[in-house]
């Protein structure tokens, strides 16, 4: 039951989203651009450097918008717009600071040369085009570095290259930000008169934006480009010369600004250019680029991403971070989307819509540990894959629960969800120790198996020179059960690999390959490893220990011989693995997934990789035979054991010489929604609202 609010909440004033009809041409405005501020608005973490928190970083971000969209420096009460993306055109952006100049030439070959035997090295190189005498001159740059010292000790390396020394009229030199100002203008196009007199006059410069007390664009003509106030005198004189007067020196420690430079260093084949934007930052100074919540911007180091909304850079864990600004709404369009199949059952999509927004709701009403945004684009918060992960059905999920949370005691829930409970969601015991409060507890969900619903077979085979593996079925020829008691196969077609995990990994190579009329001892036909069975392995005890290394406290032996689950959670989750008798200390027991070498889930049995020897008996005309043979991976059973009831049960330790498999069920922490036993129930005919109640405790569905 949907509990409709009858007193609607006023508007909060906090996160801008700013206005999606902006003026788009390179004029200042006549105050600061902005928006009211919507209290539904998400910030979403794309590139952002907070160490072992979460850590994306690129050197470079570089925007191409579907319409115009105009960017400039973020204030207080909106932004300064500076300049403007046309529709379809690419802009670059990057961190300035100290570089070398190499030099610079208008032969575009020798230019090509030198930058294409200096890009393997380890000083990153770009190339600038400017105009001097009506003609295209490319400059060669380096850097930057982290200091004017890293600067000129480059400056010395570079010198002495034979790449370097080998063309005419290179001579590096280290630059920095030290300047002229020759004027301040209202217009990029005021201020690029005076720019282009100084290229003309043979001189160094460009155009920076920055903002001024009262939240308007100036643009400034810079002069040169010194390490010090000492250098830049030397330079003074001609520059005053040559454009008609005295120019005082801007400060090396300039505000925040925005300098424009032509990036032709990926065009330089057929000496093209686009803009990049160098941007002089510090801690809370932002730049914002003003889209709409209708067109995206493509990203192009975020796997060509296009994303709805606004997009922040600014500087954090002195690395660039881009944060996507959007509605919550259409936020969920790319949740949804990316967190499970556009095809599923509306209810299900209905289901997933809901828990995500609750989960986004306690994100952005509270501080969290991404700092400069609510959240990121990644599963440590919600998959998030911009516009490519709309459409029409589960858009049409989402404006059907458009404003719908789940709320506790009149407080919205952090609406935790995973794949795949593998038919029994976690307790919160199981997952951090305790915690959880009355939201989360160990439910059935067996409608968890509808992820393996028509999915291959795969027979578990052993081959006559001692290889144990997997033969997918659809390639299998069963010749049945002989008189010797074993069952017996072979393949319908050449080359049939034998992997070692009945799934394709495309990263994995084959165990071995069977022919038509090779045999091999069929051990046991199991499901294809899933979301809701699986099986990962054999892991040596090397490769193990490898795994444990850093995640755990305990004093890791030389060589493992047991494993053991010594203790499980109310769902049969491991909450406590022992290593040799001894136990593994893990800060939660949900670490155990990344501490085995990335496991699916913590509903898991381990089973030795021990070969063993089968014995069975037949009778054939009329007299008792028995046969036996050696094969490996054996459970107590004699096989790998995939039975699902047997599966979180056993308690006993498993000794192994040569290594271990790890037989489980479920994906992810298995708390709350299960995303697969969300679409089970849909198909089923349930409704959304049942599903959302199955799976979290104590809540009201509630519509603002």
């Amino acid at each position: 039951m949907i509990k409709q609010r009858s007193n609607a909440k006023p508007l909060k004033w906090g996160k801008p989203l700013l206005a999606a009809a902006v003026a788009l041409s390179c004029l200042p405005l006549s105050a600061p651009a902005h928006a009211a501020e919507a209290d539904n608005a998400v910030r979403v973490g794309l590139f952002l450097n907070l160490g072992s928190t979460y850590k994306q970083t690129t050197q470079k971000i570089t925007l191409t918008p579907e319409s115009t969209v105009a960017f400039g420096l973020r204030t207080g009460n909106g932004y300064a717009k500076g300049f403007s993306i046309a529709a379809g055109s690419a802009a670059a952006f990057a961190l300035d600071g100290a570089k070398v100049k190499l030099g610079e030439s208008s032969d575009l070959q020798a230019v090509s040369s030198v930058a294409s035997k200096l890009k393997s090295g380890s000083d990153k190189v770009s190339v600038y085009k400017i105009s001097r005498g009506g003609r295209d001159v490319y400059q060669l740059y380096a850097g930057p570095y982290a200091s004017d010292k890293a600067a000129a000790d480059a400056a010395a390396r570079l010198s002495a290259s034979p790449a370097v020394k080998g063309i005419a009229g290179l001579s590096p030199k280290a630059t920095g930000s030290f300047s002229l100002n020759a004027g301040s203008y209202a217009s990029l196009g005021a201020a690029a008169p005076a720019l282009q007199k100084a290229l003309d006059a043979g001189l160094d410069g460009v155009v920076a934006v920055s903002s001024d007390a009262a939240g308007k664009a100036v643009y400034s003509v810079r002069i040169g480009e010194e390490t010090s106030s000492a250098a830049l005198d030397a330079i003074k004189a001609a520059a005053s010369g040559a454009l008609g007067g005295a120019l005082p020196a801007a400060p090396d420690s300039a505000s925040a600004s925005i300098a424009l430079r032509s990036d032709a260093t990926a065009g330089l084949a057929a000496g093209t250019a686009s803009p990049l934007y160098l941007l002089t930052l510090g801690e809370k100074d932002r730049l914002w680029v003003d889209g709409t919540a209708e067109s995206g911007i493509r990203v192009e180091e975020r796997s060509k991403r296009s994303y709805r909304g606004g997009l922040e850079i600014g500087v954090y864990g002195s690395q660039l971070y881009l944060v996507n600004e959007l509605p919550m709404e259409q936020y969920l369009y790319s949740v949804v989307g990316s967190e499970v199949p556009a095809s599923w059952p509306a209810e299900s999509l209905k289901a997933q819509a809901v828990a995500a927004r609750s989960y986004a709701t306690v994100q952005t009403q509270t501080t969290t540990k991404f700092k400069v945004a609510d959240v990121v684009d990644s599963t440590l918060s919600q998959a998030y894959n911009g516009i490519a992960s709309e459409s029409k059905t589960v858009n049409a999920a989402v404006d059907a629960t458009n404003g719908e949370i789940l709320e506790q005691n009149g407080k919205p829930v952090e609406a935790l969800f995973s794949s795949n409970a593998g038919g029994v969601t976690s307790d919160p015991v199981e997952v951090w120790n305790s915690g959880g409060g009355s939201l989360f507890s160990s439910v059935p969900s067996e409608s968890d198996s509808a992820a393996a619903a028509n999915l291959k077979k795969w027979y578990h085979v052993a081959l006559a020179n001692g290889t144990v593996g997997y033969v997918r079925e659809d390639n299998v020829k069963d010749k049945g059960t002989d008189a010797t008691g074993f069952r017996k196969m072979t393949v319908t077609a050449p080359s049939t690999k034998v992997r070692p995990l009945p799934m394709i990994q495309s990263s994995v190579s084959e165990l071995s390959k069977m022919n038509p009329g090779d045999e091999a001892l069929v051990l046991e036909v199991v499901s294809e490893s899933n979301t809701y069975e699986w099986i990962r392995g054999p892991y040596t005890s090397s490769q193990l220990l490898t795994s444990l290394k850093g995640r755990t406290t305990t004093k890791l032996p030389t060589t493992i011989q047991t494993i053991q689950v010594s203790q499980r959670g109310p769902s049969g989750r491991a909450t406590e693995v022992k290593v040799n008798g001894t136990k593994v200390d893990v800060k939660y027991p949900d670490m155990f997934r990344t501490a085995f070498s990335g496991l699916p889930s913590t509903l898991f049995d381990v089973v030795s990789a021990d070969a063993y020897t089968a014995i069975t008996s037949a009778t054939a005309s009329g007299s008792s035979r028995s046969a036996q043979l050696k094969i490996g991976a054996s459970a107590k059973t004699g096989t790998i054991s995939r039975s699902l009831a047997a599966v979180g049960s056993n308690t006993s330790a498993v000794t192994s010489g040569t290594g271990f498999f790890f037989v489980g069920r479920g994906n992810g922490h298995g708390l709350g929604l299960s995303q697969w036993g969300a679409k089970g129930l849909a198909d089923q005919g349930q409704s959304y609202e049942d599903i959302l109640l199955r799976y979290y405790n104590n809540v009201e569905l509630v519509k603002d």
